[in-house]
């Protein structure tokens, strides 16, 4: 009677903790299940492919579980011989195996699709904004090569138009993430990596860095303004003709650990970001140097 009180309870708390998570997955401040652009609605399909795939696994797994436990259990007026003795069924192992692999390789071919398609830059790109993203302690910088401005802990962009973001770092590595608009992609020196993004609706949307960096890490968060394109370029000769210029000088300091706000700039040496791969001892490709606008 014991261990059948045990196994009520156990199931029980199995039932109680799987609904708790149901409910916490329901909360609206999940931002991945918020897409506001193109490549974060296809992630978000491919996250609930991915969840009803494996629940076709684990709650069978579960009824089963518990079906065997009730029924199979030991109890003292049990009076059925002892057999522990496995035989084969070949219907039975096609079954464990069968639609676990089926599962597994309809996930991965749908992944793969998704994956490859996100890294090329979408179809039928048209002028594409480029923006040099640079993780530092603890904050973000962000070149315009085609404007030759900078901000700090903040990003302007068009609504509606593809956005390349090209990532480094000058400090330890991190993650460069806007979970509403797509998936995060890793900021290590000596690398570029790129990330294609775009925003369907003018907004302001949450960044973060989602790689653990120091005692700073919680401060790495900024945000993206979309905005319309008269906007952009209003916002453009603004910062142009308001702002400070980014030095030399003035970058070494962003470069020390420190927690700042959000900054603009007017201008900024044009050279700092690929000077900078190439210091920790990555190299551009000749393709990639177009992308800062500096001469080879």
């Amino acid at each position: 009677m014991a261990m059948h009180g045990f196994i009520r309870r156990s199931i029980r708390w199995l039932t109680l903790s799987i609904c708790a998570l149901s409910l916490t997955g329901c909360s609206s401040n999940v931002l991945v299940f918020h897409p506001a652009g193109p490549v974060s609605r296809i992630e978000e399909h491919l996250i609930i492919l991915s969840i009803i795939l494996v629940t076709i696994v684990v709650v069978p797994v579960i009824l089963l579980l518990w079906y065997i436990v009730r029924t199979y259990r030991d109890t003292p007026n049990n009076t059925a011989p002892y057999e522990p003795e496995w035989s084969e069924s070949r219907m039975l192992e096609g079954i464990w195996w069968g639609i676990p692999i089926v599962i597994v390789a309809v996930l991965g071919f749908f992944t793969a699709k998704d994956t490859f398609a996100l890294t090329h830059p979408p179809e039928k790109v048209s002028n594409p904004l480029t923006i040099l993203v640079t993780s530092l302690d603890w904050k973000w910088m962000f070149q315009y090569p085609g404007q030759q401005v900078a901000t700090v802990n903040y990003c302007e962009i068009p609504a509606h138009r593809p956005v390349q973001f090209v990532l480094t770092s000058n400090a330890p590595m991190n993650s460069f993430w806007v979970p509403e608009l797509g998936g995060q992609e890793y900021t290590m020196p000596g690398m570029a990596m790129r990330l294609w993004l775009q925003a369907d609706q003018p907004g302001v949307y949450y960044g973060h860095g989602a790689n653990f960096s120091g005692k700073g890490f919680a401060h790495m968060q900024f945000n993206v303004h979309a905005v319309r394109q008269v906007q952009f370029d209003a916002w453009v000769q603004h910062v142009k003709m308001t702002a400070p210029p980014l030095t030399m000088n003035g970058y070494h300091g962003l470069v020390q650990p420190s927690v700042v706000g959000q900054l603009s700039y007017s201008s900024y040496p044009p050279t700092i970001f690929r000077d900078m791969i190439k210091q920790e001892g990555g190299m551009y490709m000749k393709r990639d140097l177009s992308i800062l606008g500096t001469p080879d």
